[in-house]
């Protein structure tokens, strides 16, 4: 089976590349360096050419309101054209556990209407959600620091690695579809002030993690259970205190 994989070398759509090649599927690496740019539409045809899947699992490069918006919506737009005028069968896109949980943000607004723009399309379709990877945990930090301190809520999320979301993403390719959304999230929860105290601490970061319900995720206010996965989500097996690159030496 041939599936084209968009965003196919980033973090996510490497691995899922190489999960579809290891089940035996022809996987095309479709991104701008590849020649394939779903925002402005250029080598999609070809690529999709004979194509039984499309997977995107492409980012914005930009998180501002009104880009990530355009990113988001053109970029589904050309991808869903393109598929109807190649025949593929099935379109695959990765989103976030809790998006429409999380309208207060110009991002998760964004992904919403890329779901949404897949919906009603007509198309056979699967959205993946996921919970925040592993390998984000210093990005996140990042974003939430003011100067030596560290601000997360007290609530309640499932960090997972991206290799068990990359395989979730290959398995739900060459499966059926499902015409609606499917969960995966880590084996565990934390309070997400506590996973970053431990988080900073296997990397040696002597920034303090200051507890602050009112902290905000990209720009939303989180609540209890805003990030957590529906009892039916696929879990992952690789716990944070075991996972190689929790000390940041390894994404």
């Amino acid at each position: 089976m041939k599936v084209v994989v968009i965003g196919g070398t980033g973090l996510v759509g490497s691995q899922v590349v190489r999960e579809l090649g290891d089940l035996g599927h022809e996987a095309v690496v479709a991104a701008p360096r590849t020649g394939v740019n779903a925002l402005t539409g250029a080598g999609l045809d070809t690529a999709l050419a004979g194509a039984a899947v499309v997977v995107d699992v492409s980012n914005a490069p930009s998180f501002a309101d009104d880009a990530v918006r355009e990113f988001f919506e053109t970029s589904t737009r050309n991808l869903l054209a393109a598929e109807v005028a190649a025949g593929v069968g099935h379109h695959v896109a990765l989103s976030v556990v809790g998006t429409d949980r999380l309208q207060d943000s110009g991002y998760f607004r964004a992904k919403q209407a890329q779901e949404k723009l897949i919906e009603s399309s007509g198309r056979a379709y699967t959205i993946v959600h996921a919970t925040q990877f592993f390998e984000f945990a210093g990005s996140m930090a990042d974003a939430a620091a003011d100067g030596a301190t560290v601000r997360f809520a007290p609530v309640l999320f499932q960090p997972i690695a991206s290799a068990e979301v990359a395989a979730e993403v290959a398995r739900v390719a060459v499966a059926e579809p499902v015409n609606g959304i499917v969960e995966v999230a880590g084996p565990e929860r934390f309070r997400m002030d506590d996973f970053f105290r431990e988080a900073l601490s296997f990397r040696n970061d002597t920034r303090f993690v200051l507890t602050d319900p009112h902290a905000a995720y990209f720009g939303a206010e989180l609540g209890e259970r805003t990030l957590l996965p529906g009892t039916d989500a696929t879990l992952g097996r690789i716990r944070f205190g075991t996972w190689p690159g929790r000390d940041g030496s390894r994404h």
